[in-house]
Protein backbone atom coordinates (compact mmCIF):
# COMPACT_ATOMS: atom_id res chain seq x y z
CA UNK A 1 0.00 0.00 0.00
CA UNK A 2 1.96 2.93 -1.30
CA UNK A 3 -0.48 5.55 -0.02
CA UNK A 4 0.38 5.09 3.65
CA UNK A 5 -2.51 6.15 5.87
CA UNK A 6 -0.18 7.59 8.50
CA UNK A 7 1.90 9.88 6.35
CA UNK A 8 3.29 12.87 8.23
CA UNK A 9 5.56 13.82 5.32
CA UNK A 10 3.98 17.22 5.03
CA UNK A 11 5.61 20.65 5.35
CA UNK A 12 4.20 20.96 8.88
CA UNK A 13 6.12 17.90 9.95
CA UNK A 14 9.33 18.91 8.23
CA UNK A 15 11.14 17.21 5.37
CA UNK A 16 12.43 13.68 5.70
CA UNK A 17 16.08 13.73 6.59
CA UNK A 18 16.65 10.00 7.00
CA UNK A 19 16.19 7.04 4.74
CA UNK A 20 13.68 4.58 6.09
CA UNK A 21 15.16 1.14 6.46
CA UNK A 22 13.30 -2.12 6.93
CA UNK A 23 11.25 -1.84 10.11
CA UNK A 24 12.37 -4.19 12.88
CA UNK A 25 9.77 -6.81 13.78
CA UNK A 26 8.46 -7.28 17.29
CA UNK A 27 8.88 -10.70 18.84
CA UNK A 28 5.90 -12.89 19.55
CA UNK A 29 5.30 -14.68 22.82
CA UNK A 30 7.82 -17.28 23.89
CA UNK A 31 6.09 -20.13 25.72
CA UNK A 32 9.48 -21.50 26.71
CA UNK A 33 10.35 -18.22 28.45
CA UNK A 34 6.97 -18.14 30.14
CA UNK A 35 7.25 -21.65 31.56
CA UNK A 36 10.82 -21.01 32.63
CA UNK A 37 9.57 -17.99 34.57
CA UNK A 38 6.87 -20.14 36.22
CA UNK A 39 9.45 -22.77 37.15
CA UNK A 40 11.73 -20.13 38.66
CA UNK A 41 8.81 -18.71 40.67
CA UNK A 42 7.89 -22.18 41.92
CA UNK A 43 11.46 -23.09 42.84
CA UNK A 44 11.83 -19.70 44.47
CA UNK A 45 8.77 -20.32 46.61
CA UNK A 46 10.18 -23.67 47.69
CA UNK A 47 13.66 -22.35 48.42
CA UNK A 48 12.70 -19.02 49.94
CA UNK A 49 10.08 -20.57 52.23
CA UNK A 50 11.48 -24.05 52.76
CA UNK A 51 14.99 -23.03 53.82
CA UNK A 52 13.98 -20.88 56.81
CA UNK A 53 11.23 -23.32 57.81
CA UNK A 54 13.59 -26.29 57.91
CA UNK A 55 16.49 -24.32 59.30
CA UNK A 56 14.88 -22.29 62.00
CA UNK A 57 11.16 -21.67 62.23
CA UNK A 58 10.14 -25.10 63.57
CA UNK A 59 12.20 -24.54 66.72
CA UNK A 60 9.72 -21.84 67.73
CA UNK A 61 7.09 -24.51 68.51
CA UNK A 62 8.95 -25.62 71.64
CA UNK A 63 8.84 -22.29 73.50
CA UNK A 64 6.05 -20.37 75.25
CA UNK A 65 3.84 -18.73 72.64
CA UNK A 66 5.52 -21.01 70.08
CA UNK A 67 2.42 -21.82 68.03
CA UNK A 68 1.56 -18.15 67.51
CA UNK A 69 5.22 -17.39 66.83
CA UNK A 70 5.35 -20.17 64.22
CA UNK A 71 2.18 -18.92 62.52
CA UNK A 72 3.49 -15.35 62.67
CA UNK A 73 6.73 -16.37 61.02
CA UNK A 74 4.93 -18.34 58.29
CA UNK A 75 2.55 -15.49 57.44
CA UNK A 76 5.46 -13.06 57.36
CA UNK A 77 7.50 -15.28 55.04
CA UNK A 78 4.65 -15.91 52.61
CA UNK A 79 3.53 -12.27 52.66
CA UNK A 80 7.05 -11.08 51.97
CA UNK A 81 7.51 -13.57 49.12
CA UNK A 82 4.25 -12.42 47.52
CA UNK A 83 5.46 -8.83 47.87
CA UNK A 84 8.64 -9.95 46.09
CA UNK A 85 6.54 -11.37 43.24
CA UNK A 86 4.62 -8.10 43.00
CA UNK A 87 7.90 -6.23 42.58
CA UNK A 88 8.87 -8.66 39.80
CA UNK A 89 5.49 -8.11 38.12
CA UNK A 90 6.05 -4.36 38.31
CA UNK A 91 9.52 -4.67 36.75
CA UNK A 92 8.19 -4.91 33.16
CA UNK A 93 10.35 -7.96 32.54
CA UNK A 94 9.94 -8.71 28.79
CA UNK A 95 9.18 -12.43 29.25
CA UNK A 96 6.17 -11.60 31.44
CA UNK A 97 5.04 -8.65 29.32
CA UNK A 98 5.06 -10.65 26.09
CA UNK A 99 3.16 -13.59 27.55
CA UNK A 100 0.67 -11.89 29.86
CA UNK A 101 0.46 -8.47 28.26
CA UNK A 102 0.09 -5.35 30.33
CA UNK A 103 -3.50 -6.28 31.10
CA UNK A 104 -2.49 -9.72 32.33
CA UNK A 105 0.36 -8.34 34.41
CA UNK A 106 -1.97 -5.81 36.01
CA UNK A 107 -4.58 -8.52 36.57
CA UNK A 108 -2.17 -10.68 38.56
CA UNK A 109 -0.71 -7.63 40.30
CA UNK A 110 -4.19 -6.70 41.51
CA UNK A 111 -5.06 -10.29 42.45
CA UNK A 112 -1.90 -10.61 44.54
CA UNK A 113 -2.04 -7.12 46.04
CA UNK A 114 -4.29 -7.78 49.08
CA UNK A 115 -2.44 -10.89 50.22
CA UNK A 116 0.95 -9.42 51.18
CA UNK A 117 -0.88 -6.78 53.22
CA UNK A 118 -3.16 -9.32 54.92
CA UNK A 119 -0.35 -11.77 55.66
CA UNK A 120 2.18 -9.17 56.81
CA UNK A 121 -0.51 -7.58 59.00
CA UNK A 122 -1.32 -11.02 60.45
CA UNK A 123 2.42 -11.55 61.00
CA UNK A 124 2.64 -8.40 63.13
CA UNK A 125 -0.46 -9.26 65.18
CA UNK A 126 0.44 -12.92 65.74
CA UNK A 127 4.00 -12.16 66.83
CA UNK A 128 2.85 -9.44 69.21
CA UNK A 129 0.51 -11.93 70.91
CA UNK A 130 3.24 -14.60 70.84
CA UNK A 131 5.81 -12.37 72.57
CA UNK A 132 3.19 -11.23 75.10
CA UNK A 133 2.43 -14.86 75.87
CA UNK A 134 6.13 -15.70 76.22
CA UNK A 135 6.77 -12.69 78.48
CA UNK A 136 3.54 -13.27 80.43
CA UNK A 137 2.53 -9.64 80.03
CA UNK A 138 -0.28 -7.64 78.41
CA UNK A 139 -0.48 -7.28 74.63
CA UNK A 140 -0.32 -3.45 74.61
CA UNK A 141 2.56 -3.45 77.07
CA UNK A 142 4.44 -5.97 74.96
CA UNK A 143 3.71 -3.96 71.81
CA UNK A 144 5.39 -0.92 73.36
CA UNK A 145 8.38 -3.04 74.37
CA UNK A 146 8.70 -4.50 70.86
CA UNK A 147 8.54 -1.14 69.10
CA UNK A 148 10.89 0.66 71.48
CA UNK A 149 13.52 -1.99 72.19
CA UNK A 150 13.69 -4.48 69.30
CA UNK A 151 16.17 -3.71 66.46
CA UNK A 152 14.73 -1.85 63.44
CA UNK A 153 11.20 -2.05 64.84
CA UNK A 154 10.43 1.64 64.51
CA UNK A 155 11.20 1.55 60.79
CA UNK A 156 9.28 -1.72 60.44
CA UNK A 157 6.25 -0.14 62.14
CA UNK A 158 6.43 2.85 59.81
CA UNK A 159 6.70 0.45 56.84
CA UNK A 160 3.64 -1.50 58.01
CA UNK A 161 1.69 1.74 58.41
CA UNK A 162 2.60 2.80 54.87
CA UNK A 163 1.54 -0.59 53.48
CA UNK A 164 -1.80 -0.49 55.24
CA UNK A 165 -2.44 3.06 54.07
CA UNK A 166 -1.69 2.07 50.48
CA UNK A 167 -4.00 -0.92 50.88
CA UNK A 168 -6.78 1.40 52.02
CA UNK A 169 -6.20 3.78 49.12
CA UNK A 170 -6.24 0.81 46.71
CA UNK A 171 -9.90 0.09 47.47
CA UNK A 172 -11.59 0.66 44.13
CA UNK A 173 -14.01 3.32 45.34
CA UNK A 174 -11.05 5.40 46.57
CA UNK A 175 -8.56 4.54 43.82
CA UNK A 176 -10.84 5.67 41.01
CA UNK A 177 -10.99 9.15 42.58
CA UNK A 178 -7.22 9.58 42.31
CA UNK A 179 -5.44 11.00 39.31
CA UNK A 180 -2.90 8.76 37.61
CA UNK A 181 -0.11 11.04 38.90
CA UNK A 182 -1.20 10.71 42.53
CA UNK A 183 -1.66 6.95 42.14
CA UNK A 184 1.90 6.70 40.81
CA UNK A 185 3.26 8.66 43.80
CA UNK A 186 1.33 6.41 46.21
CA UNK A 187 2.93 3.35 44.61
CA UNK A 188 6.41 4.79 45.03
CA UNK A 189 5.83 4.74 48.80
CA UNK A 190 5.34 0.97 48.62
CA UNK A 191 8.97 0.65 47.51
CA UNK A 192 9.94 2.82 50.48
CA UNK A 193 7.96 0.52 52.81
CA UNK A 194 9.61 -2.61 51.43
CA UNK A 195 13.08 -1.13 51.85
CA UNK A 196 12.31 -0.07 55.44
CA UNK A 197 10.95 -3.48 56.36
CA UNK A 198 13.77 -5.52 54.85
CA UNK A 199 16.39 -4.71 57.52
CA UNK A 200 13.88 -5.65 60.25
CA UNK A 201 13.10 -8.96 58.60
CA UNK A 202 16.70 -10.13 58.18
CA UNK A 203 17.96 -8.75 61.49
CA UNK A 204 15.08 -9.85 63.74
CA UNK A 205 13.10 -12.64 62.08
CA UNK A 206 13.38 -15.92 64.04
CA UNK A 207 13.93 -17.75 60.76
CA UNK A 208 16.93 -15.52 59.96
CA UNK A 209 18.75 -14.80 63.22
CA UNK A 210 21.74 -17.13 63.39
CA UNK A 211 21.02 -18.58 59.95
CA UNK A 212 23.40 -16.88 57.49
CA UNK A 213 22.40 -19.09 54.52
CA UNK A 214 18.77 -18.05 54.88
CA UNK A 215 19.78 -14.40 55.18
CA UNK A 216 21.95 -14.70 52.09
CA UNK A 217 19.20 -16.39 50.05
CA UNK A 218 16.57 -13.79 50.87
CA UNK A 219 18.99 -10.94 50.33
CA UNK A 220 19.95 -12.34 46.92
CA UNK A 221 16.28 -12.75 45.94
CA UNK A 222 15.47 -9.13 46.79
CA UNK A 223 18.61 -7.89 45.03
CA UNK A 224 17.53 -9.73 41.88
CA UNK A 225 14.06 -8.18 42.09
CA UNK A 226 15.58 -4.72 42.61
CA UNK A 227 17.93 -5.31 39.67
CA UNK A 228 14.97 -6.19 37.41
CA UNK A 229 13.25 -2.95 38.34
CA UNK A 230 16.41 -0.88 37.81
CA UNK A 231 17.25 -2.53 34.50
CA UNK A 232 13.81 -2.58 32.88
CA UNK A 233 12.18 0.47 34.48
CA UNK A 234 15.25 2.74 34.49
CA UNK A 235 18.20 1.46 32.46
CA UNK A 236 16.45 0.24 29.29
CA UNK A 237 14.18 3.33 29.04
CA UNK A 238 17.18 5.66 29.39
CA UNK A 239 19.07 3.73 26.71
CA UNK A 240 16.07 3.67 24.36
CA UNK A 241 15.33 7.35 24.92
CA UNK A 242 18.89 8.36 24.12
CA UNK A 243 19.07 6.06 21.11
CA UNK A 244 15.88 7.32 19.45
CA UNK A 245 16.05 10.98 20.60
CA UNK A 246 12.36 11.63 20.01
CA UNK A 247 11.10 15.19 19.68
CA UNK A 248 7.64 16.56 18.96
CA UNK A 249 7.37 17.37 15.24
CA UNK A 250 3.68 18.24 15.00
CA UNK A 251 0.47 18.33 17.07
CA UNK A 252 -2.55 17.67 14.89
CA UNK A 253 -6.24 17.89 15.85
CA UNK A 254 -8.17 14.71 15.03
CA UNK A 255 -11.57 15.63 16.46
CA UNK A 256 -13.26 17.10 19.54
CA UNK A 257 -10.79 16.77 22.40
CA UNK A 258 -8.47 14.45 20.44
CA UNK A 259 -5.00 15.23 19.10
CA UNK A 260 -2.29 13.25 17.37
CA UNK A 261 1.28 13.95 18.38
CA UNK A 262 3.80 13.14 15.68
CA UNK A 263 7.34 12.59 16.90
CA UNK A 264 10.54 12.57 14.92
CA UNK A 265 13.54 10.52 16.02
CA UNK A 266 16.55 8.43 15.09
CA UNK A 267 16.94 4.73 14.36
CA UNK A 268 13.20 4.07 14.46
CA UNK A 269 13.66 1.32 11.88
CA UNK A 270 15.35 -0.62 14.71
CA UNK A 271 12.41 -0.13 17.09
CA UNK A 272 10.73 -3.53 17.35
CA UNK A 273 7.07 -2.75 17.93
CA UNK A 274 3.85 -4.52 16.96
CA UNK A 275 0.56 -2.84 16.11
CA UNK A 276 -1.55 -2.48 19.27
CA UNK A 277 1.38 -1.97 21.66
CA UNK A 278 1.97 1.13 23.74
CA UNK A 279 4.74 3.15 25.38
CA UNK A 280 4.92 5.00 28.65
CA UNK A 281 5.55 8.53 27.37
CA UNK A 282 7.31 11.25 29.37
CA UNK A 283 7.22 14.75 27.83
CA UNK A 284 10.26 16.62 29.09
CA UNK A 285 8.79 20.00 29.95
CA UNK A 286 9.13 21.75 33.35
CA UNK A 287 5.59 20.77 34.37
CA UNK A 288 5.33 17.32 32.78
CA UNK A 289 8.75 15.62 32.94
CA UNK A 290 8.00 13.71 36.16
CA UNK A 291 4.85 12.04 34.79
CA UNK A 292 4.86 8.98 32.51
CA UNK A 293 1.56 8.06 30.83
CA UNK A 294 0.66 5.03 28.71
CA UNK A 295 -0.54 5.77 25.18
CA UNK A 296 -0.92 3.30 22.35
CA UNK A 297 1.00 4.03 19.17
CA UNK A 298 -1.79 4.86 16.72
CA UNK A 299 0.25 3.79 13.67
CA UNK A 300 3.31 1.69 13.07
CA UNK A 301 6.46 3.83 12.80
CA UNK A 302 7.30 5.40 9.46
CA UNK A 303 10.97 6.29 10.12
CA UNK A 304 11.87 8.87 11.18
CA UNK A 305 8.30 9.43 12.46
CA UNK A 306 6.07 7.77 15.03
CA UNK A 307 2.62 8.84 16.22
CA UNK A 308 0.39 8.63 19.28
CA UNK A 309 -3.20 9.85 19.49
CA UNK A 310 -4.60 11.15 22.77
CA UNK A 311 -8.06 12.04 24.06
CA UNK A 312 -8.62 14.84 26.57
CA UNK A 313 -9.23 12.92 29.80
CA UNK A 314 -7.67 15.19 32.41
CA UNK A 315 -5.05 17.84 33.08
CA UNK A 316 -2.13 15.93 31.55
CA UNK A 317 -3.85 14.89 28.32
CA UNK A 318 -5.33 18.38 27.97
CA UNK A 319 -1.85 19.89 28.27
CA UNK A 320 -0.57 17.66 25.45
CA UNK A 321 -2.70 19.60 22.96
CA UNK A 322 -0.49 22.62 23.66
CA UNK A 323 2.89 20.87 23.82
CA UNK A 324 5.49 22.73 21.77
CA UNK A 325 7.20 21.45 18.65
CA UNK A 326 10.75 20.45 19.55
CA UNK A 327 9.86 19.11 23.01
CA UNK A 328 11.98 16.07 23.87
CA UNK A 329 10.15 12.88 24.81
CA UNK A 330 11.38 9.93 26.88
CA UNK A 331 9.86 6.49 26.32
CA UNK A 332 9.50 3.25 28.22
CA UNK A 333 8.40 0.20 26.26
CA UNK A 334 6.93 -0.98 23.97
CA UNK A 335 4.53 -3.03 26.08
CA UNK A 336 1.40 -5.09 25.60
CA UNK A 337 0.16 -8.31 24.01
CA UNK A 338 -2.80 -6.75 22.18
CA UNK A 339 -1.13 -7.72 18.92
CA UNK A 340 -1.48 -10.02 15.91
CA UNK A 341 0.79 -12.45 17.78
CA UNK A 342 -2.13 -13.20 20.12
CA UNK A 343 -4.38 -14.38 17.27
CA UNK A 344 -5.29 -18.07 17.19
CA UNK A 345 -7.45 -17.94 14.09
CA UNK A 346 -7.05 -16.72 10.52
CA UNK A 347 -9.72 -14.00 10.81
CA UNK A 348 -10.28 -11.28 13.38
CA UNK A 349 -12.99 -8.97 14.67
CA UNK A 350 -11.81 -5.65 16.08
CA UNK A 351 -14.23 -3.82 18.40
CA UNK A 352 -13.15 -0.33 19.46
CA UNK A 353 -14.93 2.16 21.69
CA UNK A 354 -14.00 5.86 21.57
CA UNK A 355 -10.27 6.49 21.66
CA UNK A 356 -9.74 2.71 21.79
CA UNK A 357 -9.68 3.07 18.02
CA UNK A 358 -5.97 3.95 18.29
CA UNK A 359 -5.02 0.41 19.32
CA UNK A 360 -7.40 -1.11 16.76
CA UNK A 361 -6.03 1.10 13.97
CA UNK A 362 -2.40 0.12 14.64
CA UNK A 363 -3.32 -3.56 15.04
CA UNK A 364 -5.28 -3.45 11.79
CA UNK A 365 -2.18 -2.19 10.01
CA UNK A 366 -0.22 -5.19 11.31
CA UNK A 367 -2.71 -7.86 10.19
CA UNK A 368 -1.82 -9.88 7.07
CA UNK A 369 -2.94 -8.59 3.66
CA UNK A 370 -6.33 -9.96 2.57
CA UNK A 371 -6.99 -11.27 6.10
CA UNK A 372 -10.60 -10.02 5.82
CA UNK A 373 -10.92 -8.43 9.27
CA UNK A 374 -14.19 -6.97 10.49
CA UNK A 375 -13.89 -3.66 12.36
CA UNK A 376 -16.69 -2.29 14.57
CA UNK A 377 -16.35 1.26 15.88
CA UNK A 378 -18.62 2.29 18.77
CA UNK A 379 -19.08 6.02 19.44
CA UNK A 380 -21.79 8.31 20.75
CA UNK A 381 -21.52 10.90 17.97
CA UNK A 382 -20.41 10.93 14.34
CA UNK A 383 -17.71 13.52 15.10
CA UNK A 384 -16.13 11.12 17.60
CA UNK A 385 -15.03 8.80 14.77
CA UNK A 386 -11.33 9.67 14.80
CA UNK A 387 -8.78 8.38 12.27
CA UNK A 388 -11.74 7.13 10.25
CA UNK A 389 -10.23 7.74 6.80
CA UNK A 390 -7.15 5.76 7.77
CA UNK A 391 -9.23 2.87 9.06
CA UNK A 392 -11.38 2.85 5.93
CA UNK A 393 -8.28 2.65 3.75
CA UNK A 394 -6.75 -0.13 5.83
CA UNK A 395 -10.01 -2.11 5.83
CA UNK A 396 -10.14 -1.86 2.02
CA UNK A 397 -6.53 -2.98 1.77
CA UNK A 398 -7.17 -5.99 4.03
CA UNK A 399 -10.37 -6.88 2.08
CA UNK A 400 -12.39 -6.47 5.27
CA UNK A 401 -15.59 -4.82 6.49
CA UNK A 402 -16.18 -1.70 8.59
CA UNK A 403 -19.27 -1.11 10.74
CA UNK A 404 -20.09 1.98 12.78
CA UNK A 405 -22.35 1.83 15.85
CA UNK A 406 -23.27 5.45 16.57
CA UNK A 407 -25.56 6.57 19.34
CA UNK A 408 -26.15 6.46 23.08
CA UNK A 409 -25.50 3.09 24.75
CA UNK A 410 -29.20 2.85 25.63
CA UNK A 411 -30.10 3.20 21.96
CA UNK A 412 -27.37 1.13 20.26
CA UNK A 413 -26.53 -2.22 21.81
CA UNK A 414 -23.34 -4.18 21.29
CA UNK A 415 -25.56 -7.21 20.72
CA UNK A 416 -26.16 -5.83 17.20
CA UNK A 417 -22.63 -7.02 16.37
CA UNK A 418 -23.83 -10.62 16.32
CA UNK A 419 -26.03 -9.86 13.31
CA UNK A 420 -23.28 -7.81 11.64
CA UNK A 421 -20.70 -10.56 12.14
CA UNK A 422 -22.47 -13.94 11.89
CA UNK A 423 -19.19 -15.87 11.98
CA UNK A 424 -18.05 -14.18 15.21
CA UNK A 425 -17.39 -17.52 16.92
CA UNK A 426 -14.84 -18.36 14.21
CA UNK A 427 -12.82 -15.18 14.77
CA UNK A 428 -10.38 -13.78 17.28
CA UNK A 429 -12.07 -10.82 18.96
CA UNK A 430 -9.86 -7.83 19.85
CA UNK A 431 -11.54 -5.26 22.12
CA UNK A 432 -10.11 -1.84 23.04
CA UNK A 433 -11.49 1.20 24.80
CA UNK A 434 -12.31 2.46 28.26
CA UNK A 435 -12.42 0.01 31.15
CA UNK A 436 -16.22 0.09 31.24
CA UNK A 437 -16.57 -0.36 27.49
CA UNK A 438 -14.13 -3.28 27.42
CA UNK A 439 -15.97 -5.01 30.27
CA UNK A 440 -19.28 -4.64 28.39
CA UNK A 441 -17.80 -5.83 25.09
CA UNK A 442 -16.12 -8.83 26.71
CA UNK A 443 -19.45 -9.78 28.31
CA UNK A 444 -21.10 -9.51 24.88
CA UNK A 445 -18.41 -11.71 23.30
CA UNK A 446 -19.02 -14.37 25.94
CA UNK A 447 -22.78 -14.20 25.30
CA UNK A 448 -22.11 -14.54 21.58
CA UNK A 449 -20.27 -17.80 22.18
CA UNK A 450 -16.69 -16.66 21.53
CA UNK A 451 -14.18 -18.93 23.25
CA UNK A 452 -12.41 -17.18 26.18
CA UNK A 453 -9.00 -17.84 24.61
CA UNK A 454 -10.06 -15.98 21.47
CA UNK A 455 -10.95 -12.76 23.32
CA UNK A 456 -8.15 -10.19 23.62
CA UNK A 457 -8.57 -6.85 25.36
CA UNK A 458 -6.82 -3.54 25.94
CA UNK A 459 -8.55 -1.40 28.58
CA UNK A 460 -7.53 2.22 29.15
CA UNK A 461 -7.49 2.68 32.93
CA UNK A 462 -5.22 3.42 35.92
Amino acid sequence: MDSVTFDPRKPAAGPRTQRAGVQAKAQGPSWLSFYLVLIVIGLGMGLILGLPLVDGTRSELHVAGGTLMFLGSITGLIGTYLALLMVVLASRMPALERMLGQGGVMHWHRRLAPWPLILIGAHAVLLTFAYAQAAKTGVMSELGTIVNTFPNMITATVALGIMMLIGLISIRQIRTRLSRENWWIVHLFMYVALILSFAHEVALGPSFVGHPLTQLTWTAAWLVAAALVLVYRVGVPIYRTRRHALKVAEVRSEGPGVVSIILKGKNLEHLAIAGGQFFEWRFLTPSMWWQAHPFTVSALPKPPFIRLTVQDAGDFTRALAAVKVGTSVAVEGPYGSFTAFAARRSHALLIAGGVGVTAARALLEDLPAKSRPVVVLRVSREQDLILISEIEELVRHKKGELHKLIGHRNEVSLDAIKQLVPDITQRDVFISGSEGFVASAVAFAHRAGVAPGAIHQEAYAI
